[in-house]
């Protein structure tokens, strides 16, 4: 058995591949990043091999600094290269070179996927998936165990469907798409690059019923789901198709595991919704809007472009442009806080009346 020790750190090579060794000026270019020097010492021989923590990087290492409450970390770290803001190069030890960048992060991403990029299709069809003989599928794509694929389902070049998804009737999916395990998809069009991960389901019926005399009638959900490109959708989301309109994501939008989209809801460009949020049928939101955690929207609400929506927060009316809220109902930052503040002034004022306090019932 592998001990607790010997299984620490990123990259196991068990589970993620690694690319490499490179020398400074390959990742200073893929970082987009200066290089300075080491002071004293001189850079490996060999090159840079991987990543690691400030705190558990060595000479060969590449690390990186992007919160300055961890900067003590940096004055001791072992690592052999860090990715630095301006701000932090006088910092960097002596025997350390540095990748200096106005966006250590974005820097940090772009090496870590040099190191470990996406692991192509292995092209093929497994022998136990179940493909219809009218569905398409690139030669290039990778089909595992116990995929099932329906009847003119279309399968672009270099995807990757993984073991038990169901591709529906007609679904379409774009080149270099990642599917993930026991995903769903049904009227659904997917564009390129995006990636799916376990559990998703996409396509189902939405929340539609009207009622009648003798209770519910269901109502027919007669639209799609259309997936722009990059888009990456999390694990056990959903996405209900439209009723008439389609559902639309828009391109390089970001959804979290546990997400809820209701019918015909249209997302705009790079969206980020969080985890356990759920946005009811119906509604927009245009280029650039975050929703937090937990946070509710009602149907039928136009969000404006770049607005951000708070963690739990409940959504009851549009919201403008750039404006950030929070509460239930939603309301601007600071309003909600001054209520929060005006309700403790109250309660302290209230337990310490003569009158009666919060010990007496």
């Amino acid at each position: 058995m592998t001990s607790r020790k010997e299984t620490s750190g990123p990259a196991d090579p068990r589970f993620f591949k690694r690319a490499g060794p490179f020398d400074a000026a390959a990742l200073a270019e893929a970082a987009g990043a200066e290089l300075a020097p080491p002071r004293a010492g001189a850079m490996p021989a060999g090159g840079y091999t991987g990543i690691a923590p400030l705190q558990g990087a060595g000479p060969a290492d590449v690390s990186f600094l992007d919160n300055r409450r961890y900067a003590p970390l940096l004055e001791q770290t072992g690592a052999g290269l860090v990715i630095v803001a301006p701000a932090f190069a006088g910092k960097v030890p002596a025997h350390s070179a540095a990748l200096v960048t106005s966006a250590p992060y974005l820097a940090w991403s772009r090496v870590a996927r040099l190191f470990h990029p996406a692991v192509p299709a292995v092209a093929g069809v497994h022998a136990l998936a179940c493909i219809d003989p009218t569905a398409r599928i690139d030669a290039s794509a990778e089909i595992g165990p116990f995929v099932v694929v329906g009847p003119r389902a279309e399968i672009g070049a270099g995807c990757i469907v993984g073991s038990h998804a169901v591709i529906g009737e007609g679904v379409q999916l774009g080149r270099d798409c990642r599917i993930g395990s026991h995903v769903t998809l049904s009227h659904a069009v997917l564009g390129e690059r995006v990636s799916i991960l376990p559990g998703a389901r996409i396509g189902q019926d939405g929340f539609g019923f009207a009622v009648g005399p003798q209770g519910f009638e269901t109502v027919p959900q007669l639209g799609r789901v259309v997936i722009e490109h990059d888009v990456e959708i999390g694990a056990n989301s959903t996405i209900d198709r439209g009723s008439v309109n389609d559902t639309l994501i828009g391109a390089g939008s970001r959804l979290d595991n546990l997400v809820q989209i209701g019918h015909n809801a249209q997302l705009g460009r790079c969206c980020i919704v969080v985890s356990q949020a759920g946005i009811s049928g119906s509604t927009v939101l245009e280029d650039y809007v975050t929703i937090a955690a937990q946070a509710g929207l009602i149907g039928h609400i136009r969000i404006g472009a770049k607005a951000r929506i708070g963690a739990q927060c409940g959504v009851m009316s549009d919201i403008e442009g750039g404006a950030d809220v929070i509460g239930s109902p939603a309301m601007p930052f600071r309003e909600f806080f001054r209520n929060v503040a005006v309700l403790r002034k109250l309660a302290k004022k209230a337990s310490g009346s003569p009158q009666g306090g919060a010990d007496k019932v």
